[in-house]
């Protein structure tokens, strides 16, 4: 990751880790689960060779960024303030945004709560996900999915990093960043288990090295998986915070892609809402979808170079 900066910043009452790469308008990229600001490397180099500021933090409880005890401070408003006062830092009014998987949930925050600091939004796999003002968000997806949902099943604070941690750090990553497996991640009862993905091969993808995994072990290694856990333990906090935006519009410019094999795109009634018409009525100004033919999850690693394209051509419009 040659010319890649690193540094690490005060932001919103915590020290966050931010890589930057490259000069011009700011585009933003907010990692997921179980990422870092790594899983940008390939756009960070492309983004930054076309004369765009590339800058990928590791959000609030990931990497090298600080991780507050507390489960209730990783609640939307938290993170998007983190996000705001890194914007401030930067000297710019407004960025580019870029988001995969729980940086997309982010992202949806950030746009809803503070459109005028966004120019454009590029959204990698996780759809807006329409708030239902009649039930929390964690009990619909038991409601749908039962309780060995994965979401459902990182709910008890504690009891899913003491499953990860018998079948260990590595283990843990490889079985999720190689997943090809459609549909809702339903685990074995009781343990971690397959977790993700039953049919865990033994070698990594093309797209992932050993030197990629090993980055990530070395810091999940460090820093465990509670703070990551903990955004998924504040899904129903979330929803009784964001009540005064229900049925909200997201105002921001939107471009969404995710691949055909994708986790979410795969699961219940997501493909009715994204084509058929309900995303569209909630992001009025979405101007494309894209499904990528053969993709799975972690689009912005597998298919990196048309991710690469995709987000460019968006961009540079505005």
């Amino acid at each position: 990751m040659e010319g890649v900066e690193h540094r690490t910043v005060e932001v919103n009452g915590i020290k966050m880790h931010v890589a930057e790469k490259g000069e011009g308008p700011v585009v933003l990229f907010l990692h997921g689960f179980p990422e870092l600001w790594y899983s940008w490397r390939h756009q960070i180099l492309a983004l930054s060779s076309r004369g765009y500021r590339a800058v990928a933090p590791d959000l609030r409880g990931y990497g090298d960024t600080e991780a507050p005890v507390s489960i209730s401070s990783y609640t939307g408003f938290h993170i998007v303030g983190d996000l705001i006062a890194l914007i401030d830092l930067l000297g710019v009014d407004q960025v580019f945004l870029v988001a995969h998987d729980w940086g997309a949930i982010i992202g949806w925050y950030l746009c809803t709560f503070r459109p005028d600091r966004v120019k454009a939004y590029v959204c990698l796999s996780v759809p807006l996900l329409h708030r239902d003002p009649n039930i929390r968000t964690v009990d619909a997806m038991r409601a749908m999915y039962g309780d060995d949902y994965y979401i459902c099943r990182f709910q008890k604070p504690g009891e899913m990093e003491a499953q990860m941690a018998e079948v260990g750090t590595e283990y843990v990553l490889k079985n999720i960043l190689t997943t090809r497996k459609p549909g809702p991640p339903i685990f074995p009862k009781g343990e971690y288990g397959t977790g993700f993905n039953p049919d865990m091969p033994n070698s990594l993808p093309s797209w992932l090295t050993q030197d990629d995994l090993a980055y990530y072990v070395s810091k999940y290694e460090k820093t465990g998986f509670t703070g990551p856990l903990n955004y998924y333990r504040n899904m129903n906090l979330n929803w009784e915070l964001t009540a005064p935006w229900s049925g909200g519009k997201i105002q921001v410019p939107v471009k969404f892609i995710t691949g055909e094999l994708d986790m979410v795109y795969t699961s219940l009634n997501m493909k009715e809402y994204i084509h058929g018409g309900g995303f569209k009525q909630d992001v009025p100004n979405l101007e494309e979808v894209i499904v990528q033919k053969n993709v799975a999850h972690f689009n912005n690693q597998e298919a990196a170079e048309e991710i690469n394209n995709h987000i460019y051509d968006f961009i540079k419009k505005f």
